[in-house]
């Protein structure tokens, strides 16, 4: 089934409203899956807008370009990486040592500067987008590169003992960040913004509430408030269970969550708790419906997600994280075909 695009649609939903149709939505799809859907491999910004309007995304995500480590230091015991499939590798980033233990290290670190940050491909797709598209603007990780560049066990050890270090790193890294969404609120084909930083695992969060209240929340609230001086709506990305954050996500101006990871948290209960405040979006299962199970099993998880969860508006159908290169092609294709069958408001499915 064919859907025209209409970014009217998405957001309608991101502001917790009931639009035509569920809106479809993912932080990142892997490229092989697009070629999948397509029928030819995606080679340029044109064949995003193909793809997106093919499967029925309202919008094309499109990030910033900037080389946060342009000296390309290394640490002790460089990440892990592991070659899964051509043209992509995962990297497993160092839970002990990072690139900088200290005030010293900090210093001499080589830090990108703002105006080397390029919105190019912004330029070349706003000529290129059909009526009713847009450009989500995506860019994340002010506290994961934190933790990145120091080790986890370190960080967490200088949160106590060295927070001049931490102060230092998340005043560096957030200004470029937040520069960069200051920047993609001014792009006439930026629609909404979206800001990812994982912060929880599935049994909790990473660190205090306390601590991302005194490091990160006051730039996702930065961010939040360019956001709504240029009415674009704000969303916000992060695994874990996130119960202990909502309302300080609420206050920075966070207007969408994504993607309420199923073995971290109850959708239901979630919609319950933020209903009217946060559109939720996601949650189709990575686990096991998308990876291991059938075409019918995936149209029967979307149909009793939107049966479950879109009346009354402020949902978007998507899978619980990202569709990652081992997603089956056609249970990506089921998930996405029967929203756009099923998903038409009022919902009335049996």
């Amino acid at each position: 089934m064919t859907r025209t695009a209409n970014f009217s649609r998405l957001l309608t939903a991101l502001r917790c409203g009931e639009p035509d149709y569920v809106p479809l939505v993912e932080l990142g799809i892997h490229p092989s899956i697009k070629s999948a859907f397509l029928g030819r491999p995606i080679t340029c910004l044109m064949d995003e807008i193909d793809f997106a309007a093919a499967a029925g995304y309202d919008y094309v995500k499109l990030q910033p370009i900037i080389n946060m480590n342009p000296a390309n230091i290394k640490p002790k015991g460089e990440a892990a990486s592991h070659k899964t499939a051509p043209s992509t590798d995962r990297v497993w980033a160092s839970e002990h040592d990072g690139i900088i233990q200290s005030m010293e290290d900090f210093e001499r670190y080589i830090w990108p500067k703002i105006e080397d940050i390029s919105y190019s491909r912004f330029e070349q797709i706003a000529p290129l987008l059909p009526e009713g598209m847009k450009v989500i603007g995506q860019y994340g990780d002010i506290f994961t590169l934190v933790w990145e560049m120091m080790g986890f066990e370190n960080f967490s050890m200088a949160l106590f003992m060295d927070t001049a270090l931490v102060e230092a790193l998340f005043e560096t890294i957030g200004s470029l960040i937040f520069s960069m969404y200051e920047n993609m609120a001014e792009i006439d084909c930026v629609g909404a913004l979206w800001f990812s930083d994982d912060i929880a695992y599935a049994s909790g969060l990473m660190i205090s509430p306390d601590a991302l209240r005194q490091y990160l929340f006051p730039w996702i609230k930065k961010m939040g408030d360019v956001a709504r001086a240029h009415d674009l709506p704000f969303m916000y990305h992060s695994d874990g269970v996130l119960w202990d954050v909502f309302d300080d996500l609420i206050a920075a101006g966070v207007n969408a969550i994504h993607p309420i990871e199923p073995k971290a948290m109850d959708i239901l209960e979630v919609k319950k708790r933020v209903a009217g405040k946060l559109c939720v979006i996601g949650n189709i299962d990575l686990a096991y419906t998308l990876t291991r199970g059938t075409p019918e099993e995936t149209a029967e998880e979307v149909k009793t997600r939107i049966r479950q969860i879109a009346p009354g508006g402020g949902y978007c159908l998507g899978s619980s994280n990202s569709v990652p290169e081992y997603v089956k092609p056609e249970n990506f294709r089921a998930m996405v075909e029967t929203c756009k069958t099923i998903g038409k408001y009022p919902i009335n499915i049996a």
